[in-house]
């Protein structure tokens, strides 16, 4: 009785068969894998990075020294805020970027924060907090503009670049609370921007029947420089203590500006009812603003200095110039000082202000 013999090259063939198998499937895996990610608004700034320092000459943006490394987290948050601000137009953030840094290197802002300023412009103008929710963990930090506390508005406004560098330093010391070179991970993609911070302008006893020319040019100037220096940085902005006619003016902003930015803006009649906007952190808030916390005057500001001159410093500062004049000869027409009076007082000052800020 015969035996039916399997052909010994079946086995083979079928085993070849199924290692081909398994070698174009791991061949195809091996490609999908190796296929690049697709490019995103926020990887093509990514690349654009080192031609953009270069050509701004600079590569510090609020405290983070930009990276065109893609796992570096603070870089892609400034990017993210950058392209966010321009709807992902990568083009326009690239443009706005590179105009922000070349700002920074003009006006040092990062040192602005050591920088003293005039106390009689600029004193209890604003001041910066920080609060935390009640379990301690998460921290919002706040500016604060107190306009109400002009003492001179020529003083304070008249000087539309000196205005600036204050508000600049003011908006840079918040901004160093927020500590972005910190960040340990990366925005997501249309995730929610934890990283900003909330802003309070109180107008308590400004007029606003009047705009003081000055007071129009140094907000103009700061509008400007704000938006383009510092995008999306701000969650909210409350305006506190205003007039009935702010309520209008906040009506007739709504017929033009988006939707998304006056979602950011919060006219209120009363500074004592920010708490009530504010609930996670309303305990810490300073007391004239509904909380429990100390006053805002004892919140953290610039470097003040008084640069008003001494009257005793004048009045030495003056004495030559009168001792100096000539005594005029009988029938001859008086000679002035060495030093018009009216030249003494503005030289005086312009010395005083040298030498405390020298200080």
């Amino acid at each position: 009785m015969s035996t039916e013999q399997v052909p010994a090259t079946e086995p083979v063939a079928a085993a070849q068969a199924a290692g081909d198998v398994a070698t174009e499937t791991a061949t195809e895996t091996a490609t999908e894998t190796a296929t690049p990610p697709a490019e995103t608004p926020l990887t093509k700034l990514t690349a654009r990075l080192p031609d953009i320092t270069k050509k701004a000459d600079h590569d510090e943006m609020w405290g983070v020294d930009l990276s065109a490394d893609s796992a570096h987290a603070p870089t892609q948050v400034v990017l993210y805020k950058f392209l966010k601000a321009n709807n992902n137009d990568v083009a326009a953030a690239e443009k706005q970027l590179t105009s922000a840094l070349e700002w920074r290197k003009k006006i040092q802002a990062g040192k602005l924060v050591t920088e003293p300023f005039d106390e009689g412009k600029f004193g209890d103008l604003g001041f910066v907090t920080v609060h935390k929710d009640a379990n301690g963990e998460k921290e919002t930090v706040i500016t604060w503009n107190i306009y109400g506390a002009v003492k001179d508005k020529k003083a304070t406004f008249g000087n539309v670049d000196d205005f600036i560098r204050w508000r600049v330093a003011l908006m840079e010391l918040g901004v160093q609370k927020l500590r972005l070179n910190e960040i340990k991970e990366p925005l997501a993609l249309d995730a929610p921007d934890s990283h900003q911070m909330l802003q309070v302008h109180d107008y308590l006893s400004v007029s606003f029947l009047r705009m003081d020319p000055d007071v129009k040019a140094a907000t103009k100037k700061t509008i400007e420089t704000f938006s383009m220096a510092y995008p999306e940085l701000l969650a909210h902005k409350y305006f506190v203590n205003v007039p009935a006619i702010m309520g209008w003016m906040y009506a007739a902003m709504k017929l033009f500006l988006p939707t998304a930015t006056l979602r950011k803006f919060h006219p209120m009649a009363s500074g004592t009812t920010l708490a009530a906007e504010l609930p996670d952190i309303s305990a810490s808030l300073p007391k004239e603003y509904g909380g429990q916390g100390p006053s805002v005057k004892e919140g953290e500001t610039v470097k003040l200095v008084d640069l008003t001159p001494k009257a005793e410093e004048t009045k030495a500062d003056a004495a030559p110039a009168v001792a100096g004049a000539e005594v005029p000869a009988a029938g001859s027409e008086p000679k002035p000082a060495v030093t018009p009076a009216a030249d003494v007082a503005p030289k005086v000052i312009d010395e005083a202000a040298e030498k405390e800020t020298a200080a």
